[in-house]
């Protein structure tokens, strides 16, 4: 019993940790996915097991968002339904990707979302300089063919997500970054919240330790979210970047 004591206190604390870190930089599935894999968990149920406690754990200040978002309904539809189309065929994209193959991706997916992370900002100007601008007039559809293949991988894996979002929103005329947040986190919330659907019905949630995970993230989001002024965003990325380089070569060595 005290094995699982210890396991529980470990899930418990990663999950506080990475919602604390949602909250203000974003890059805290990094630590909640690996957590899992730590003890033992199958690396599909694992990625489906995290994507919901933190799903859970953003839902619960979601509602802060509200007034960010008012007068941008249209747009906020568009992407949303672009969202939930691409967020059902990335998680039916897991469902049919076997345990053998997921586990030899982690390193690279690790990898890929911790590459994302650290260069959001260059990522951001190249997009800006390739993708035609949104406005009420012009809805290009290279943007929300951007948004749905970013919207697959959020089902699919989902570390990096926010940050590609942002990247894509930054053309679109909202131009306040606390609504371009805003939107970024409400599509989060759809494109992660179907492809639980599909987890859910597959049996791969593990509803243990998403209690006890999602308990962890919770409290992480709202402690974020009350001490996001005394944190500074450029540190946090820091030690996320540092733990998704590390985790990266912890699993590709391991591999």
């Amino acid at each position: 019993m005290q094995i699982f004591s210890y396991q529980h206190n470990f899930l418990f604390l990663a999950a506080l940790l990475a919602g604390t870190i949602n909250s203000v930089a974003g890059g805290g599935s990094f630590i909640s996915f690996s957590a899992l894999l730590f003890t033992g968990v199958n690396p599909i149920a694992a990625n489906a097991t995290t994507n919901t406690a933190m799903w859970l754990g953003t839902a619960a200040s979601a509602g802060g968002y509200r007034a960010e978002m008012a007068g941008k309904k249209k747009q906020l539809l568009v992407f949303a339904l672009v969202g939930i189309a691409g967020g059902i065929l990335g998680a039916l994209l897991l469902l049919v990707t076997s345990a053998k193959f997921f586990t030899h991706l982690i390193p690279y997916l690790l990898l890929c979302a911790t590459l994302l992370f650290n260069f959001s900002s260059k990522i951001t100007k190249i997009l800006q300089s390739h993708l035609p601008k949104w406005d009420e007039q012009k809805h290009p559809i290279a943007l929300l063919v951007v948004q749905f293949v970013i919207s697959i991988y959020g089902g699919f894996f989902g570390a990096g997500m926010g940050i590609l979002m942002l990247a894509v929103l930054s053309v679109t005329e909202l131009g306040n970054i606390h609504t371009m947040n805003a939107f970024k986190s409400f599509l989060g919330l759809c494109i992660n919240g179907v492809a639980i659907i599909p987890f859910m019905l597959a049996g791969l949630i593990l509803w243990h330790q998403l209690v006890i995970m999602a308990c962890g993230a919770i409290l992480g989001g709202y402690l974020g979210a009350v001490y996001a002024q005394k944190l500074d965003p450029a540190i946090v990325k820091r030690i996320v970047v540092f733990l998704g380089y590390t985790m990266s070569a912890f699993f590709f060595l391991r591999g």
